[in-house]
């Protein structure tokens, strides 16, 4: 009796041998579908960066083409209106890309010799300096600033020409890529955001659809406000230096103003190698000041600093400075020089729905007393 009292109450070695294969099945489906989870999100993130730069690159044209086409639809079907508008589009860049093309093709004819040798002067004129302030800062002599310059110089053009043939497939698929998907968001845009915000709960169906709005205009002005500055600014810039005998001049003007779509470090970097080319083919002359003056009081301090910015950017952005240089760096280290970009719009889009979500709760927040009288007794 006492012996079939243990073995009900003890394992037997069918409930072991059950045990144990319960519990190699649940860490067998627990690592597949681990497994599968990690390979889902390892997808999920490499179709999101593939998608990353076209779906942003249309959402920009998107917001600069939406004016001419609504203006084109008072006359016109929606789709009508957006292919005008392409094809005015692909006429201007046409002539743009026939007034370029010499231009990029001297630029690249010649870069073969001129690197090196606006390399060699600037590693010449920083010796100068290293040598003239060894004697009252002996600490820099164990820094080699021109071999590191050298070097990187040296990288920089390596980097440039191994990178030449993939952005040339890139540029290709988002020449694409980036048409069709501006067409869609042209066409159904409006449709896309009324099915998103028809998807949000009643309670909170007004509060959502006046944050998209907000948003959309928002990101709309941001975008054609910040791409008109970058377009005046090069066009300042290219019509500057015109005037003088350096080389390159249109091409430094659109570097400028490409750069000048990063907040405040991008002015910095657009104006280096004009500055840089100047000081080695003109010398320290007038027409070096000339583009001295051109780059950092002309076009950025009366024209973008007094003019632009407050009409342009101040007024849509309205972010502290704080805010601007944490979007950079933050956006910098993500994304690199497009997270740069946007960092600012989308600090601005979480700061507009912040504000947009404490003032409806303060609109619309019940009395304590109504508060009370629902709560069950």
């Amino acid at each position: 009796m006492s012996n079939l009292s243990q073995n009900q109450r003890g394992w037997t070695r069918a409930r072991v041998a059950t045990a144990f294969l319960v519990l190699t099945a649940a860490i067998a489906c627990g690592l597949s579908i681990y497994s599968s989870a990690s390979s889902l999100t390892g997808l999920s993130r490499t179709g999101f960066s593939v998608l990353f730069l076209p779906l942003l690159l249309s959402l920009v044209l998107a917001f600069l083409l939406d004016p001419p086409v609504t203006q084109l639809e008072k006359f016109f079907s929606r789709t009508g209106s957006i292919f005008i508008v392409y094809v005015l589009s692909l006429g201007l860049a046409f002539l743009a890309a026939l007034w370029l093309t010499p231009h990029w093709q001297g630029f690249w004819d010649n870069m073969g010799t001129d690197f090196p040798r606006y390399t060699t002067r600037v590693i010449e004129s920083v010796q100068n300096v290293v040598a003239a302030l060894h004697d009252r800062f002996p600490v820099i002599e164990s820094y080699n600033f021109p071999m590191k310059i050298r070097s990187w110089a040296e990288q920089l053009m390596a980097a440039m020409l191994a990178e030449t043939p993939q952005s040339a497939l890139k540029v290709g698929g988002l020449m694409i890529i980036v048409p069709l998907f501006t067409f869609f968001f042209l066409r159904d845009g409006r449709k896309i955001i009324r099915a998103c915000v028809a998807l949000s709960p009643n309670r909170y169906f007004e509060m959502v659809r006046d944050l998209s709005y907000l948003i959309s205009r928002q990101l709309s002005h941001f975008v054609r406000g910040r791409i008109l500055e970058a377009l005046i600014v090069g066009m300042v810039i290219t019509v500057g230096l015109s005037f003088t005998d350096i080389r390159y001049a249109p091409l430094l003007g659109i570097f400028a103003g490409v750069t000048n779509l990063i907040p405040y470090i991008g002015p910095i970097i657009g104006m280096v190698p004009g500055i840089l080319i100047a000081f080695v083919d003109l010398g320290v002359s007038g027409q070096f000041w000339w583009i001295v003056i051109l780059y950092i009081l002309i076009a950025q301090v009366l024209i973008d600093n007094f003019i632009l910015i407050p009409i342009l950017i101040s007024r849509v952005s309205n972010l502290h400075p704080l805010l601007v240089f944490f979007a950079i760096i933050v956006g910098g280290k993500l994304y690199g020089i497009i997270g740069m970009i946007i960092g600012v719009p989308i600090v601005s889009v979480i700061k507009i729905t912040l504000l947009e979500v404490r003032t409806y709760r303060r609109t619309f927040r019940l009395p304590e007393s109504a508060l009370e009288s629902d709560r069950p007794h």
